[in-house]
């Protein structure tokens, strides 16, 4: 069932789209061959490409990680109730998609707060007929908004998975922290928080170079360790799930991430590099590739 925040009248919704700044969820977007953004984005993307040139890897493979999480979550676990904060625009394989096929009556709540993202947020919604989804219109920052109206939706005297993917590095320690816990506490026992971030401890000079793109137009962007990350984890009471907090691509890697249909060679050779980027195959990562920490922790 759409939310509230879908019955905004268009044009105000367009009022709120800065076009002027690099959004990260847009950025995101290019890296994932998608078209809804806009040039100050693909500028933002292309400079981070430039800086490292492999850099797409951490994004697919981001996002590959949030596939065998939320595979696993409800299929070994159980899980059947999901809270993605920081969704991004609709993109193959949305977290309804990969929980109902296994358990159809699964419920998702989406949250984000860019207007890009809104206008298009209605594809999250398309549901299987016996599960539930819905979207909030809301701010990392505002967790007391985003549990009140998740609730609506899901059923808090159940477990549920929190997932926090590449949201947590465009937020400073000092709210960091805390929002986390705050959300966590929220909580019933048996919820899982579903978790992926950057870090400057795998090959520090790429994402020094890349962090250096973003801070210059105007993002907050912190790397943390490995120990900052387990922070999340060991704060709230999590036990980590095997194999730990670890590089997104061997966090329980399965071979199966999804390889673009390829374009003839004529056409690919005419593309700028970072729309070459939509059709690379990603199985041949290695770990000079990857500059991104993936775990899951369960609240007992």
């Amino acid at each position: 069932m759409p939310g509230d925040a879908l019955s905004q009248d268009p044009a105000l919704l367009r009022g709120r789209i800065d076009t002027t700044k690099a959004h990260p969820a847009r950025v995101y977007d290019v890296f994932l061959g998608g078209k809804d953004n806009y040039e100050v984005d693909r500028a933002a993307a292309a400079a981070g490409l430039a800086a490292n040139p492999r850099g797409y890897l951490d994004v697919r493979h981001n996002r590959d990680f949030l596939r065998r999480a939320v595979n696993t979550l409800a299929q070994d676990d159980g899980i059947r109730q999901f809270l993605d904060i920081g969704t991004g625009l609709p993109t193959a394989e949305n977290v309804h998609q990969i929980a109902q096929r296994i358990i159809p009556d699964a419920r998702v709540v989406y949250v984000d707060n860019d207007p890009v993202v809104l206008t298009h947020a209605r594809a999250l919604l398309t549901s299987g007929p016996e599960g539930r989804t819905d979207y909030i219109d809301a701010d990392f920052n505002n967790p007391a908004h985003i549990l009140e109206q998740a609730a609506k939706t899901l059923d808090f005297d159940e477990p549920i998975a929190l997932c926090l993917v590449a949201i947590l590095h465009f937020v400073a320690d000092a709210e960091a922290y805390p929002i986390v816990r705050e959300l966590m506490d929220a909580l019933p026992p048996g919820s899982r928080l579903v978790l992926s971030h950057l870090t400057e401890d795998l090959n520090p000079e790429n994402i020094r170079a890349v962090q250096r793109t973003y801070t210059e137009r105007g993002f907050t962007f912190v790397l943390r360790s490995k120990a900052e990350v387990e922070r999340f984890f060991t704060d709230n009471s999590l036990a980590l799930a095997e194999p730990g907090v670890v590089p997104a691509h061997r966090w329980r890697s399965d071979g199966a991430a999804p390889v673009p249909e390829q374009p003839e060679a004529s056409y690919l050779e005419t593309l700028d590099p970072i729309d070459k980027v939509r059709y690379a195959d990603i199985n041949d990562v290695t770990d000079a590739d990857i500059n991104v920490y993936a775990a899951i922790g369960a609240k007992a």
